[in-house]
Parts: structure tokens; sequence; C-alpha cells
């Protein structure tokens, strides 16, 4: 009898440990990153647009907090989700530039990313949707038709679902995990970014097979998948091609299975969509609605996009736990290698909003992104924050979140900001350095840009790229557009913003 009352004892002490882990488990917020492919700051209708809306986005702003001097690391892609992902400025490191399709992987395997991270933080973690971090060993060539790594899974992501590069840059398929989704072994895939491998019709030989033409300077005419021209050649692998159409609704189909089998424990998901990125070719319930043509139709899609996301994360009761964080990889473009009347179709609508410049760019809209936090169960007001903040430092303030320590050089560049994320406190990050071309350092409402030697302006893009000899200082909050050079009238605040921006480049 005292034996059998032992034990009950123990099983009640057992399930009382269980359930209270379960508990602690179930405090810590679910997170979710929806990152959006060249969305400018004036893109969505919460930050200015007003030629089409944006329901779903907004509504993120309803008891959320939105930011409006929130910027990735830099003005392209490559570099601001090597950023967000390490908590590193990418200029840091060799190799961060807009990545080839067959690039091998540039965030280092010997540090702690953000999902890993995570992971020691008792989370489930996927990445879904756009990679373009490169996969493979450094210095290999990637194998399609085998194992993958390293990879997503290397990094500290429990599972993956990917487009490899990005949506113009061969191979056109998914991976899950460490291998190509679909793929028939019979049909193995070769790319080659050098030379034409097989004989699938390209877009400089066969104009008359694309779906919508391209800039003959930009070099997006090689091998056709879809009907359209990619940068890049690939042969094979066609039972694994992806159909442009159906992209946005497989990933996001992907996020919600994903979710939906880990509800019951805290997850992570880094979602990357392609929208807005070029190729344009949303599916046909948005294309032609938006009257901007296909850029127009693919924000429509991205807005439906993050909608699905919220709908079933209320349906798994889980969304009030959630911590939902929308932001974009950098500033808009327009016609970036295909002619599918983006500019000739704006009308009024200012995809930069107030800002000059855009992607590639040093000046404001090359970095400056739109930027909305929610977390329903915690944050009960709507807020605009005017917080200098980067998306460099998501890294440390999540760790702060779930109680973890950041050790070991990781995460050098990020700093917490998790009270000003929730909208609790209004103090500026000490200062920020973006890149696009030239390094920027803002401090305060001042602005720096580093003296540069490159174009002043991208023809094939029509975008202003900030690059000058001289240095260029600006006053941002009464100057948003980067005007008034104040850099010869202040030349004491220029060398002081100099001289600190040359120790942040040599400090780690």
């Amino acid at each position: 009898m005292k034996n059998w009352i032992t034990k009950q004892f123990i099983y009640c002490c057992l399930f009382m440990f269980i359930g209270l882990n379960a508990a602690i488990a179930q405090e810590k917020p679910n997170i979710i990153v929806i990152y959006a492919d060249d969305l400018g700051y004036g893109d969505v209708s919460c930050y200015g647009m007003h030629r089409i809306h944006t329901p779903n986005i907004d509504a993120l702003t309803d008891k959320g907090v939105k930011f409006t001097n929130a910027y990735a690391t830099s003005a392209t892609c490559t570099p601001s989700r090597y950023g967000i992902l390490t908590g590193k400025y990418p200029w840091r490191q060799k190799n961060t530039g807009v990545a080839p399709g067959d690039a091998s992987l540039i965030i280092p395997t010997d540090k702690k990313t953000m999902p890993a991270m995570l992971q020691d933080a008792g989370y489930k973690t996927a990445a879904i949707g756009k990679w373009h971090l490169g996969l493979g060993a450094p210095g290999t060539t990637v194998d399609w038709n085998t194992e993958i790594k390293p990879g997503p899974l290397e990094l500290g992501f429990d599972y993956a679902y990917i487009m490899p590069a990005t949506l113009d840059r061969v191979p056109c398929v998914f991976m899950e995990n460490r291998h190509v989704d679909h793929l028939d072994p019979n049909d193995p895939i070769t790319v080659s970014y050098k030379h034409k491998v097989g004989n699938d019709p390209t877009g400089k030989e066969n104009p008359e097979l694309l779906r919508m033409r391209t800039d003959p300077r930009q070099g997006h005419d090689q091998t056709i998948v879809d009907s359209i021209s990619r940068i890049g050649w690939m042969t094979g692998g066609n039972s694994a091609r992806w159909k442009d159409k159906d992209i946005a609704g497989i990933i996001t189909d992907k996020a919600i299975q994903f979710m939906k089998s880990n509800k019951d424990q805290p997850f992570f998901v880094y979602f990357a969509t392609g929208d807005i990125h070029v190729p344009r070719y949303p599916h046909s319930q948005f294309r032609g609605k938006s009257g901007m043509g296909l850029r127009g139709d693919a924000i429509l899609q991205l807005d439906y996009t993050v909608g699905r996301l919220i709908a079933a994360l209320k349906e798994l009761n889980v969304y009030d736990n959630t911590l939902i964080i929308f932001s974009s990889d950098n500033g808009p473009v327009l016609n970036d290698g295909y002619l599918d009347q983006a500019e000739e179709l704006l009308g009024n609508h200012k995809p930069a909003g107030p800002l000059r410049g855009g992607k590639y760019s040093a000046f404001e809209a090359g970095a400056r992104v739109p930027m909305i936090v929610k977390w329903p169960a915690k944050m009960k007001k709507s807020k605009v924050s005017r917080t200098l903040i980067g998306q460099v430092d998501l890294y440390a303030s999540l760790a702060a979140l779930t109680g973890q320590n950041i050790t070991g050089g990781n995460a050098p560049d990020s700093k917490n900001m998790l009270a000003q994320l929730l909208g609790n406190s209004k103090k500026d990050r000490p200062e920020l350095v973006t890149q696009g071309g030239p390094l920027s350092l803002i401090e305060g409402n001042w602005k720096y840009i580093s003296p540069s030697k490159g174009r002043r302006f991208a023809e094939a893009v029509k975008i202003e790229l900030g690059n000058d000899p001289q240095p260029q200082l600006y006053r941002i909050d009464k100057d948003v557009h980067e005007e008034v050079n104040l850099a010869e009238k202040y030349p004491d605040r220029v060398k002081a913003m100099q001289a600190k921006l040359e120790a942040i480049k040599h400090s780690h």
C-alpha cells in the first residue's frame, strides 16, 4: 500500500512538472517574420498608398506598432537577409552582395544564427520562401540532384521549404529541407552562370516564347522557365520547375502546415515571400485587379498572403500569443529587368513615399522600409513609433524576449530593442549603419553618407544611387528627401560621424 501511494505521488509530481513545462512553453509567444521583397516605404496603404488598398497589412497596425524609422541593413536582398538572420552587418563579411543562383552558403555555420538561438529557447523553426543566401560548402559546386548541405537546416532551422535563390534566377525549383522537391532522377538538373547548358530555349534566342519582354540592358534573357526568361542557364528538372502564379499559394500552404504541426509548442517562422520581386506574375485572381499592372497586382497578392497567415493563426487558436513582424528587405524598384509596365501604369503612386532613391540606393528609400509589429496578447494600443531601429536588432531583441544570452561573438551588431519593438520605449538605437553601395551612418536626426566614386544614377532602373565623391550630410527629420547637403555647413559633425563610422567598421 505504501509503495502504491509513493508511486501515485511520483506520477502526480511528474504530471505537474510536465504541465508546468507546457504552461511555460505556451507563455513564450510564437514568432513569425513576414519578409516582403522589394516593397517600398510607400507601397502599402497604411504608409500612404492611395491607388490600391492593403487591408490585411494595415490591420497589423490595429493595436500594433507602425515604425517610421526602421531600416534593413542594406538596399539589396542578399545582404539584408544575412543581417536579419545573423545580427551582423553584412559588409563585415565577403561575398554578401547579391548572390548568384548557384552561390555557396554565405552564412558561417560556426556562429549561432537567430533561428539557432530560438531553438535553444525551445522553438521549432522554419524557413519558408525566398532564401538567396547560397547553399553548399564554400568552394564547392552545388549538385542539385543529391542532398544539398550546408543550408537552412545547418543554420538552426528544423524545416525548410525554399526557393534557392530568387525568382529571376535559375534553378526555378523548390527545395524541401536538403532536396529539390518533385525532382525526377531521370531528368537531372544542370545549372550554369558561365555558359549555356542543354537545349532549353532562351529569352535572347526565342523572344517569341516570352510572356513578358526583358530589358536588354539587364541580362534577364537566358533560360526560359514558365514562359519567362531568367538569369542563368538551366536544363533538366522539368517536373520540379515552379509556375510563377502558384508560388505565393504554395509557400503560404507550407507555412500554415508547419504552424499547424507545431501549434502546441512555440514556433518561429521566417516567411520570405517572393512578392513583389521581379518577374511579377501573380495568380489570376489578382492579375489585372490593381489598375497598376503586374507590380500593383503583386502587392494585392502579398496583402492576401498576409491575410491567409493571420487567418490560419486565428483558426489554430494561437493568434493572440503570436508576435508578428512585417517588413521588407529593401526599397522599391519598378522595371528591374522585365518590361511589365510597372512604370507606365504607376500613375500618381510613389513607391518610396516621401523618400529619395530606391533599391540599390544609399539614399533613404534604399534601406528605410515599412515595419509593423503586433502581439495581440501584449499590445493593447495602436502606436506610431519614430524610433530609430534596424532589422539587425531582431536577433538581440528576440533573445531578450526568450531569455537567451548572446555569447561567443554572435550577433555582434544587434541591439536589444525589445521595449521599442513592443511600443514601450521611444529611445533610439545609438546609431545605425546602412549600406547602399557606400556606407551611411544614421545618428539621431542626422545621416552621413560616406564618399564614393560610383555612378550617381542607374539608368536601367531610373534610381539615384547616392554616390558622390564628396561627403554628404542630411538632417533627415526636416529634410526626409535629402535635398540639402549640409556637409560644408557642419564640417565638425561630418568629421565626428566619419570617425564614428570608421570605428564601427573596425570593431568586432
